[in-house]
C-alpha cells in the first residue's frame, strides 16, 4: 500500500496571479481523473464478481460420495470469522502475521499428502526411499493431479481423486491440533475451536481456499489466485504477467516523475507556502469560543486510545516473541493475540478518525466571526456518541471472540474481517455519526455564511472532502459472514485503501491547507493549488493503483495489469517531498505580524508535526510501499513482515502524525501564553518520541524480520517462511525482542506525554470556561 503526500513538494515563490482566478483546468483535470479511475475501478470489482473462483455445490470423490458442500465452506468461512482467525492467520496473503497463511498451509499439506498417496500407487513405497528421479517424477505428478481442474460448472459438481481425498481427510486432524496449544498457533486461547462440525466446516472452507491456490484458472496455465501461494512443490511458480507487469509499470513511473518534474521546472508557484507576503493570521491562539472548548475533550479521548493502541500493540509483537507466555502469566486465557490484534487496528482507525473529526469541525468554527448557540451542546452529543461507540465497538470484539455473543456476533460483537472488525451494527451507527458530523460542518461552516469571500473555494473543497469520508465507508456494508472471499476482499480494499489511503488523504490535504490558510502562511491559491495538485496526482495512480492489493485475491490478469501500471504513480508525490523540505523547517522561524509587530509563529510543533508526516510518506509509504508493490515482489512478500513494515510506517507516520499535528494546533490554539508552556514540553516530548520511537521499530525490527522472512519464501516457499517452524527460531524470537525498545520509547516518550499533554489542555479550557461564567 502506498498513501500520497500530505505535504506536496514545492520550490515556491509568489505569482502575480496569486489571487485571481485559476484555470478551470484545474477542476476539469481532477474530473477527468476521477471518472476515468472510478470507471476502471467499478469495472474491476463487477469483474471481481464475475471472475470470482466458483464454490461448488458439492465436492465428491470419484464413486460420487458427497465429501462437503458450499454450504460447508460456507460456514466455515463463518467459523474463520468467528473466532477471529483472520487477526491471527490469512487466507492468501491477508489478514495477520501471528500464525500460519492458512491457504497455503493446507495446500503445502494436500501436496505432501497426495505425494504420500501417489508414491505407494506408482511406486509401492513411501516417499522418503525414492531416488532423486523417482522424486522428480512424483513432484511432477503432484503438480499435475492437483492443477487439473475437475470442477464440472454445469452440475456444480468438484470431483477430487483418491490422493486429493484423503488429502482433505488428513486436514481436519492438523486443525484440530492446531487450535490446542497457543504455543504453537501464535497465541490462541487454548482449545480455541474443538466442535467437530466446526472443525469440519473450517477444513472445507481452508480445503477451498487451497484448491483455489493450485487449481487451473479454465482456458489458463495458472490458478484462480494467479499461482498465489509460491510452493513448488506442487507447481505454484510466478506467472509471466508478474515479471512483465512489473517491468512495464517502472517505465510508467519514470515516465510519471519526468512529467512531474517538467510541472515543477515550468511552474514555480507550486508548493503549500506562499513567500514575499506578510504573514498576518486570521486566527489567534488563547481566546477559544465555547464551542472550541466543548472539542479539546475529543483530544483526550483520542491520546487515551492512541496509548491503548501502543499498549496492545506492545502486547500483540510479544506472541511473535513468546507466544507461550507473557512474563510468566498466561495472557491468551484472557486476552488472545486475535483480539489484541482486533483492538490494534480498530483503536488506530478510531483515535485517528476521531482526531480528523474535533480538528475539521474546530478549524470549521474558525470562519465565522459568531458561532451557532447550540454549537457546544451539539459537540457533546457528538463526543458521547464517538465514546459509545468507540467503547461499544471494543468491548463487542472481545464478546464477540470469546464466544459470548451466540449468534449475535457478527451484529454487535466482531465481524472478523481485518480492518473491519467491528459489529455491523456498530459501523451502521458509525455511518450515521459521520454524517451527524457532516451535517454539524455544514451547519457552522457551509460556504453561504463565510464572511471572508475569498476563503469559500477553499471551504468548498473542504466540504467535499470531508462528505467523501461518510460516504466511502458505505461499502463496508456490501457484504456478509458468508459471501465469496473474493468478492468480500474488493469491497475490503475499497475501504482500507479508498477510504483510509485515498479520501482520508484528500480530506487530510484540504484541512492542512485550510489550516494554513486561517495562519495566514499561504494565499489562497497556493492552497488551492495545492488541494488541486493532490488530488490530480493521488487519484491518477491511487483509484486504479487499488488493485495491486488484488493480485493474487481470485482476481485475474486484467487487474494484475492495470494496477500495476497505475499504483506505481502513488509514489510518484512521495519522491518530490524533499522539495519542500527546507519550506517548513525556515517556517517555524518565521514571524506574525500582530497588530504591526513581529511576534513568533505560536505553532511551531504542529509545523514539526507536519515535517514528520511529510518525512514518513516519503520513507514509509513511499520508499517501503514501493519495496513491495510490484506484482513479482508482491508475490513473495504479501503477508510477510514487509507489510507491516509498510503499514506502521506509513499508517502511524503519515496519518497518525497528522492526527498528532492537528490535535497540537487544537492545543495551542485553545491554551493562553501563560499556560502552554506547561503543555508544550510534553508536546515537544511527545514529538521526539513517537518518531524515534517509530524508526527503532522499523530500523530495527520489522524491517530485517521482513527481508529475512522473504528470502526464506524464495528458498522454501510461502508455506514455511508463515509457518510456526520458522517464526519459533531463536533467530526469529531475537528480531522480536529487538522490537521492545523502540515500543517502549514510543509508549513512554510518545504516547504518555500525550495524554498528559491533552488532559492539561482540557483543564485549562475548563478552568477558563468557570471564570468566564463567574466574571459574566
Amino acid at each position: 500500500m502506498t498513501t500520497p503526500s500530505a505535504i506536496p513538494p514545492s520550490n515556491a515563490i509568489a505569482s502575480p496571479a496569486d489571487d485571481g482566478p485559476l484555470s478551470p483546468w484545474w477542476l476539469r483535470s481532477i474530473a477527468i481523473v476521477m471518472l476515468v479511475g472510478f470507471g476502471v475501478l467499478i469495472a474491476i470489482t463487477v469483474l471481481a464478481y464475475r471472475n470470482a473462483p466458483p464454490i461448488p455445490g458439492k465436492v465428491v470423490d470419484t464413486q460420487g460420495t458427497t465429501l462437503f458442500t458450499s454450504e460447508d465452506i460456507g460456514n466455515g468461512q463463518a467459523v474463520f470469522l468467528k473466532y477471529g482467525l483472520m487477526n491471527n492467520g490469512s487466507i492468501w496473503g491477508h489478514g495477520a502475521y501471528l500464525g500460519p497463511d492458512y491457504s497455503a498451509e493446507a495446500l503445502h499439506r494436500m501436496g505432501q499428502d497426495t505425494a504420500a498417496a501417489l508414491a505407494l500407487q506408482q511406486f509401492g513405497k513411501p516417499v522418503a526411499e525414492l531416488d532423486a528421479v523417482q522424486r522428480a517424477a512424483l513432484q511432477a505428478s503432484v503438480a499435475v493431479v492437483l492443477k487439473t481442474n475437475r470442477y464440472d460448472q454445469a452440475n456444480d459438481v468438484l470431483t477430487l481423486t483418491p490422493a486429493e481425498v484423503q488429502a482433505w481427510q488428513q486436514q481436519i486432524s492438523h486443525w484440530t491440533e492446531y487450535f490446542k496449544d497457543p504455543t504453537r498457533n501464535g497465541g490462541l486461547k487454548p482449545n480455541l475451536i474443538s466442535d467437530p462440525t466446526e472443525l469440519r466446516e473450517f477444513s472445507a472452507f481452508v480445503s477451498w481456499a487451497a484448491w483455489v491456490s493450485i487449481a487451473n484458472r479454465p482456458g489458463e496455465d495458472f490458478s484462480y489466485t494467479n499461482n498465489f501461494p509460491f510452493d513448488p512443490s506442487v507447481g505454484n511458480v510466478a506467472i509471466p504477467g508478474a515479471l512483465l507487469w512489473s517491468a512495464l509499470s517502472l517505465l510508467v513511473f519514470l515516465a510519471g516523475i519526468a512529467a512531474v518534474l517538467l510541472a515543477f521546472g515550468k511552474f514555480e508557484y507550486l508548493g503549500w507556502l506562499s513567500h514575499g507576503h506578510t504573514i498576518e493570521p486570521r486566527i489567534h491562539p488563547g481566546s477559544p469560543s465555547p464551542g472550541q472548548r466543548a472539542l479539546v475533550k475529543f483530544f483526550v479521548v483520542v491520546a487515551l486510545v492512541f496509548l491503548f493502541q501502543t499498549l496492545i500493540g506492545g502486547a500483540t509483537a510479544h506472541y511473535r516473541a513468546d507466544p507461550g507466555s507473557f512474563y510468566g502469566f498466561q495472557l491468551e486465557n484472557i486476552f488472545p493475540s486475535n483480539l489484541m490484534r482486533t483492538w490494534h487496528l480498530q483503536s488506530a482507525i478510531m483515535w485517528i478518525a476521531t482526531a480528523y473529526v474535533a480538528a475539521a469541525l474546530f478549524l470549521g468554527n474558525t470562519l465565522r466571526r459568531e458561532e451557532p448557540r447550540a454549537l457546544a451542546t451539539w459537540t457533546h452529543i457528538l463526543f458521547a456518541a464517538f465514546v459509545a461507540v468507540i467503547g461499544g465497538s471494543l468491548l463487542g470484539e472481545w464478546a464477540g471472540i470469546s464466544q459470548l455473543l451466540g449468534d449475535w456476533w457478527f451484529w454487535i460483537g466482531n465481524q472478523g474481517w481485518e480492518y473491519l472488525e467491528l459489529g455491523r451494527l456498530w459501523q451502521y451507527i458509525l455511518v450515521v455519526g459521520l454524517l451527524v458530523w457532516f451535517a454539524m460542518l455544514w451547519w457552522v461552516a457551509r460556504p453561504s455564511k463565510v464572511e471572508n469571500v475569498e476563503a469559500r473555494p477553499i471551504v468548498k473543497m473542504f466540504f467535499i472532502a470531508s462528505l467523501s469520508i461518510p460516504v466511502f465507508y458505505i461499502p463496508a456494508l456490501f457484504f456478509g459472514a458468508k459471501t465469496n472471499f473474493t468478492v468480500v476482499d474488493t469491497w475490503r480494499f475499497w475501504i482500507i485503501h479508498l477510504w483510509v489511503e485515498g479520501f482520508f488523504e484528500f480530506f487530510a490535504t484540504t484541512i492542512v491547507a485550510l489550516a494554513l490558510y486561517q495562519l495566514g502562511l499561504t494565499r489562497r491559491n497556493t492552497a488551492l493549488r495545492v488541494i488541486y495538485l493532490d488530488a490530480i496526482l493521488y487519484f491518477l495512480g491511487g483509484l486504479i493503483g487499488t488493485g495491486h492489493h488484488w493480485y493474487f485475491n481470485g482476481q485475474t490478469g486484467f487487474n494484475m495489469a492495470l494496477s500495476a501500471l497505475f499504483s506505481v504513480l502513488e509514489v510518484v508525490p512521495l519522491t518530490l517531498l524533499t522539495l519542500d523540505a527546507w519550506d517548513f523547517v525556515r517556517t517555524t522561524n518565521r514571524e506574525n505580524q500582530v497588530a504591526g509587530k513581529p511576534t513568533p509563529i505560536p505553532h511551531k510543533w504542529t509545523f514539526y508535526f507536519l515535517m514528520a508526516v511529510g518525512f514518513w510518506n516519503f520513507f514509509g509509504a513511499g520508499m517501503f510501499g514501493f519495496l513491495i508493490n510490484l506484482p513479482i515482489v508482491s508475490y513473495y512478500e504479501v503477508g510477510t513482515q514487509l507489510t507491516p513494515n509498510h503499514g506502521h510506517a506509513s499508517m502511524m507516520g503519515v496519518f497518525g502524525m497528522l492526527a498528532i499535528a492537528l490535535m497540537v494546533f487544537v492545543l495551542r490554539q485553545t491554551a493562553d501564553d501563560k499556560t502552554w508552556p506547561g503543555i508544550e514540553k510534553y508536546v515537544k516530548m511527545a514529538f521526539w518520541g513517537t518518531n524515534v520511537g517509530l524508526m527503532m521499530m522499523v530500523l530495527m525490527s520489522l524491517f530485517p524480520s521482513g527481508v529475512l522472512q522473504m528470502w526464506d519464501v524464495i528458498q522454501h516457499g510461502y508455506w514455511h517462511a508463515r509457518s510456526m517452524d520458522y517464526m519459533s527460531t531463536p533467530r526469529s524470537h531475537l528480531i522480536e525482542w529487538l522490537r521492545m525498545p523502540g515500543d517502549m520509547v514510543f509508549i513512554l516518550f510518545g504516547a504518555i506525554p500525550l495524554v498528559i499533554a491533552s488532559t492539561k489542555g482540557w483543564l485549562g479550557v475548563r478552568a477558563s470556561s468557570r471564570k468566564d461564567m463567574a466574571a459574566g
